[in-house]
């Protein structure tokens, strides 16, 4: 089969389903794993898909955001294990943001024994805060449903009135040139206020989120702590040259 016809048959497989493997290709094509690896190489280079353990996953729209349902059991061992090295920032005495993000939900209970203030715009954070006795400050603004998060001018004016020692968000996308984004203006809009009004700034995000990019930028790369599982070999000199990056084993 000549490269065009394994690339094409690769492109319209991604068409009808969100994830290849590699062992699929194989078999479809009847080519080797090293040819098939080149044919992903080349495919993601031309921005046609996006390379990940094992296979290939479809480019997402620059729009498109899951809803909280649908992130919230996606790589959950791993962002428990990024919501637990995070808390270990947090000291007695702290006022923290916690933004929308199901990582950062998962920080709560780590939370329990320690002295701190609460601000957030997640009214999906809010029973579990409650739950583990957390003082909690929910600003005001009107309500995304599918994120569950409180945006727009109201909850940016609310927002404003404070100041934090530190603060934890999440992003969907963590790019070299184009830093953190998100498919919401207006959630970016709250996400890099807090990163401004926070003496320390940390993203959370797990490894599929690297080379994705998103509609609406938060901000640069240098301006926040990236707490991560993992960062790709090709990633890694560059990354840490823009800014401090916190790798936790999951």
């Amino acid at each position: 089969m000549l490269t065009v016809e394994r690339q094409h048959l690769i492109r319209e497989l991604l068409k009808q389903q969100e994830i290849v493997t590699m062992q699929e290709l194989i078999e479809i094509t009847k080519a080797s794993e090293s040819t098939i690896r080149r044919d992903l190489i080349q495919l993601e280079r031309a921005k046609i898909l996006k390379r990940i353990h094992g296979g290939a996953s479809r480019l997402q729209g620059k729009l498109i955001e899951p809803s909280i349902s649908e992130k919230s059991f996606k790589n959950l061992q791993e962002k428990k294990a990024l919501a637990a090295y995070a808390a270990s920032f947090v000291d007695d005495g702290d006022c923290i943001y916690l933004d929308a993000g199901t990582t950062v939900y998962e920080m709560i209970p780590y939370l329990q024994q320690k002295e701190v203030v609460v601000v957030t715009n997640s009214v999906h954070h809010l029973d579990l805060l409650i739950e583990n006795n957390i003082k909690t400050y929910l600003i005001g603004g009107a309500i995304k449903h599918k994120t569950k998060a409180m945006i727009g001018r109201g909850a940016l004016i609310s927002l404003e009135q404070y100041r934090f020692d530190k603060c934890f968000i999440g992003a969907n996308g963590v790019h070299l040139e184009y830093g953190y984004t998100t498919p919401d203006p207006e959630e970016a809009m709250l996400k890099k206020a807090a990163i401004q009004l926070a003496r320390e700034a940390y993203v959370l995000v797990d490894a599929s989120k690297f080379e994705e990019v998103y509609f609406a930028k938060i901000a640069d790369l240098q301006e926040a702590i990236i707490i991560t599982n993992e960062i790709k070999n090709n990633m890694q000199k560059t990354l840490h040259a823009k800014t401090k990056v916190e790798v936790v084993e999951a």
